[in-house]
């Protein structure tokens, strides 16, 4: 590891395509970290298992994830790509911090209050996910976790299980800090509410240019605004304020020409990422070596930490 620079962790679940409150939430951060920090970007497919329960599905996803990192623009020069399943260290130490932790602790999770909330039948999965996500951030030993806003909890909770782990083990773990983008904060969706998926909300990161088309003109509107806070809250994420400010105020109450607008910008944003992605598409084994590759420098770094943790907790005695 590099000790001029400082460190970045974060991942992304393999659970289905990216859109593009995904990429101005955080994905946009780690293309611009990858030339100031040392950074480790992880695809979450353990992560995705408190849901996803098709191996096939699955497969897809981690590939479709891959590609996405290096279509955005990732460079494996200057990055670390790995998949979370390839590190045993991180559901090792997963079972550690499980030890240091109460269960009304974790039910203050937001993502179990949620299901709970819904009469869900919550698994353990979902339950113990802020631990994994825990041991996923703390063997990389970041200074900060770039993340949407909505995942800053997941953070805390990170940084009080590292607090633990120092005061009964000695000092062990660096406390990471989050890092969000303020000007984006959470993206909203084609209908008010943030932009998710669970919404179906979302406009896709490399849609088609009809699917763009067909996404924006699904944005809801509210015939009594002059100016379509929906429209105008995604259309300043492509464009300048300044410039729109301008537009919205010459087109008050033209709402289909205001959204044929934004479905031009879009494409003009989404174009080049979407043409980016299908040339890696053409070499998925060369992906899938980067992948590996990274595995590997992942698994060095991961592996002398957790040999530091076994000595820690009392379990290394050879």
């Amino acid at each position: 590891m590099n000790a001029m620079k400082k460190v970045v962790l974060s991942g992304i679940q393999a659970s289905g395509k990216p859109h593009i409150g995904n990429y101005f939430g955080a994905l946009r951060q780690f293309v611009e970290l990858q030339n100031t920090h040392e950074c480790f970007f992880m695809i979450a497919d353990y992560h995705a298992l408190h849901t996803l329960k098709n191996p096939v599905q699955l497969r897809e996803n981690i590939i479709a994830v891959l590609l996405d990192f290096l279509a955005i623009g990732l460079d494996p020069k200057k990055v670390v790509l790995f998949k979370q399943s390839d590190i045993s260290e991180h559901t090792e130490l997963t079972w550690i911090f499980d030890n240091l932790l109460t269960m009304p602790y974790l039910m203050r999770a937001h993502a179990f209050k949620d299901a709970e909330a819904k009469n869900k039948d919550v698994n353990v999965g979902t339950f113990n996910y802020p631990v994994l996500q825990a041991a996923d951030i703390l063997l990389y030993s970041p200074d900060v976790v770039p993340v949407g806003a909505d995942q800053k909890q997941h953070i805390e909770i990170s940084r009080d299980i590292a607090e633990k782990f120092n005061n009964a083990y000695g000092e062990t773990f660096r406390i990471p800090d989050a890092l969000i983008l303020k000007d984006a904060g959470v993206v909203p969706g084609t209908d008010g509410r943030k932009m998710s998926k669970s919404y179906s909300n979302t406009i896709p990161l490399f849609a088609e240019h009809e699917e763009i088309k067909k996404c924006v003109m699904s944005i809801v509107t509210d015939s009594g605004e002059g100016i379509p806070a929906n429209v105008y809250a995604i259309h300043k994420l492509v464009r300048p304020e300044v410039e729109l400010k301008k537009i919205y105020a010459e087109k008050t109450g033209k709402y289909k020409e205001l959204k044929e607008l934004l479905v031009e910008d879009l494409e003009k944003f989404i174009a080049p990422l979407r043409e980016r992605r299908k040339q890696f598409e053409r070499d998925i084994p060369g992906a899938l070596a980067i992948l590996k590759e990274g595995g590997v420098k992942a698994k060095a770094v991961a592996g002398k930490k957790m040999a530091e943790i076994r000595q820690k907790v009392g379990v290394d005695i050879y």
